[in-house]
């Protein structure tokens, strides 16, 4: 199983990096495929920096607890031609261009509520 220790090997890479480049990081999440020597590795190497590794819960798929609602709102943000493709350069603007369009649905929602005509995404 060379792959396995590959995979943990890479992962600790990929948090020195990240530890390197935001110093402020003081946990981080990974999957069974982590447990064991990467765990180690970041204990040895930090000692502030915690690792929570997540059980496997159940082998089969199961539909999780309010998905729709994050489902419905990238559907709803896909609307606006400028979040359809990623053009944005920063972050920044990309998360206001977010912000916009959630301003944009509520106060058409507000509009609708208030004057009895029904919410359509077009308006």
């Amino acid at each position: 199983m060379p792959q396995i220790s590959t995979i943990r090997m890479a992962g600790g890479i990929v948090a020195d990096r990240a530890i390197a480049k935001f110093p402020s990081i003081i946990g981080i999440c990974g999957d069974e495929g982590y447990r064991g020597s990467f765990e180690e590795y970041i204990g040895w190497q930090y000692d502030d920096v915690h690792v929570d590794i997540s059980k496997r819960i159940k082998p089969e798929f199961e539909v999780l607890p309010k998905r729709w609602i994050v489902e419905c709102t990238f559907a709803w943000l896909d609307n606006y031609r400028r979040l359809s493709k990623d053009f944005e350069i920063s972050v920044n603007s990309s998360e206001n261009m977010i912000i916009i369009a959630n301003m944009h649905t509520l106060l058409k929602r507000i509009v609708c509520l208030n004057t009895g005509s029904q919410f359509d995404m077009a308006l």
